[in-house]
């Protein structure tokens, strides 16, 4: 289906249909990387259980630092899909090529400061002794293959934005299957240990980042990489970084708020800390099509939101809450059922696996609260209004999750359960929250300049 028939189907379709269309191909692509995130830990549980530790402890740092590219991405779909429900082609050219000539200088900049600071990093995170040196170690090569990985979010929002979610799941997968291969091969075979690890990372992302650049530079319809759009435009920047802002705000603060609950954790010692890294890679695969329809939403809102068409936009959330509601009881009951199975193919740790399969099992009886969480925040992002996801984002850990946990581990005698009801009743708490706002019906109104002089122009949510 070409870029056409994409829109026509997204803003006339049946919307089931339009939602699983969209959301299909990231569904397939977020099992692909789940599916390498826990191939990564497998493998690199095989080298022992401060290995595995050690990238838990420091993800939260990579997240953080991925976080502007990220909230740049998400703004980027948001006014691309907008621009393109309204036939405005040239201005979606022109945010794609400001979002991927700031997102490589920005990643660039962040290499060359994260490779020097990564000791200092790691030691304020609590890492000490081997977990310290090992966090160290992969840490400073992903950091100095950030760059390809922050094209490649650029890439996957321009796509999106268009109502093409099978070309990026493509390369994901070529990417996740070329990294599964080099792990043993890097790890065991050449004997780098978690060093292997990074670079099968970044070498895999690196190469199909590079391809996927090449891939859109030659594109001849819709939106391409060319030279004039990738010098920097102040107005097109302007506007770009106005909707990223409260994104990357958004994330940063997510991001920073999940190192908080890694140190918490690291309180209860590396026990509990592979128990939740291996819990969090697994629940990560249940919560698959929810991420999905999520990231499918934004899309199907921006979209109908440039066509002027709100209701259809209304009725694309109805659609998607029910469908990620479904999926995830389903995936919820099977993982409260096989959970202690799971964990144990992670772990020889008797501990770790009494502590991981209790954490799943909580999770696995909540998760329709993700569902929601995803859905809301897909609604926000996609209609341009970031400043109502960071709410979200930012609440769940800093008002709600992290202090809970401060109160629970005062007033209780929980320990490391503390951490999993915290998560819990936030994630409950913060659903409440986001329908409230959503109800209000402030993300309804776009954050574009229409052709039609009579449309809304919505900056100020987002300044």
């Amino acid at each position: 289906m070409d870029d056409n028939g994409k829109r026509d189907l997204i803003l006339h379709g049946n919307m089931a249909r339009v939602i699983l269309t969209l959301a299909g191909p990231i569904m397939l692509g977020n099992f692909i990387q789940t599916m390498y995130n826990l191939a990564d830990t497998y493998f690199v549980s095989q080298i022992g259980d401060t290995q595995v530790a050690a990238i838990t402890l420091i993800w939260p740092i990579i997240f953080l630092m991925m976080s502007i590219g990220m909230g740049v991405g998400i703004a980027g779909t948001a006014l691309i899909s907008q621009y393109v429900g309204s036939h405005q082609m040239k201005e979606a050219n022109e945010i794609a090529g400001q979002m991927i000539s700031f997102s490589f200088i920005f990643s660039v900049g962040v290499a060359v400061v994260g490779a020097f600071a990564t000791p200092a990093i790691v030691r304020a995170m609590g890492g000490t002794g081997e977990l310290l040196s090992e966090a160290v170690a992969y840490l400073r090569i992903i950091f100095i293959g950030m760059p390809t990985m922050f094209l490649f979010f650029s890439y996957m929002a321009i796509k999106q934005g268009q109502g093409d979610t099978v070309t990026p799941m493509k390369l994901s997968g070529i990417s996740a299957i070329a990294n599964i291969v080099l792990d043993p091969l890097f790890i065991f075979g050449f004997g780098w240990g978690i060093q292997g690890a990074a670079y099968a990372t970044v070498l895999s992302r690196g190469t199909l980042a590079i391809y996927a650049m090449y891939k859109l530079s030659k594109d001849t319809a819709g939106i391409s990489l060319r030279k004039k759009y990738l010098i920097l435009n102040k107005p097109a920047l302007k506007h770009l970084l106005v909707v990223a802002l409260p994104s990357s705000i958004g994330r940063s603060t997510e991001a920073f708020g999940f190192t908080i609950l890694t140190m918490f954790i690291m309180s209860f010692g590396e026990v509990t800390v592979a128990a939740f890294g291996i819990g969090n890679r697994i629940n990560s695969l249940i919560l698959m099509p929810a991420m999905g329809i999520g990231n499918a939403l934004a899309t199907v809102v921006g979209q109908n939101l440039g066509a002027d068409n709100v209701s259809r936009a209304k009725g694309a959330v109805r659609t998607s809450t029910i469908l990620a509601t479904v999926f995830l009881a389903l995936g919820g009951t099977l993982m409260f059922n096989i959970s202690e199975s799971i964990i144990a193919q992670f772990t020889d740790s008797p501990e770790v696996l009494v502590q991981g399969t209790y954490f799943m099992k909580l999770l696995s009886a909540t998760l329709p609260l993700m569902g929601f969480f995803q859905i809301f925040v897909g609604t926000f992002q996609g209609s341009g209004h970031t400043f109502l996801a960071m709410i979200l984002m930012s609440g769940r850990l800093w008002v709600l999750r992290i202090p809970m946990i401060a109160l629970f581990g005062y007033y209780t005698n929980l320990a490391e359960r503390s951490v999993w009801y915290a998560m819990i009743i936030s994630n409950g708490l913060i659903c409440i929250v986001g329908l409230g706002i959503y109800l209000t019906g402030t993300w309804q109104k776009k954050v574009i300049k229409s052709k039609n002089p009579t449309s809304t122009v919505l900056l100020k949510e987002n300044t």
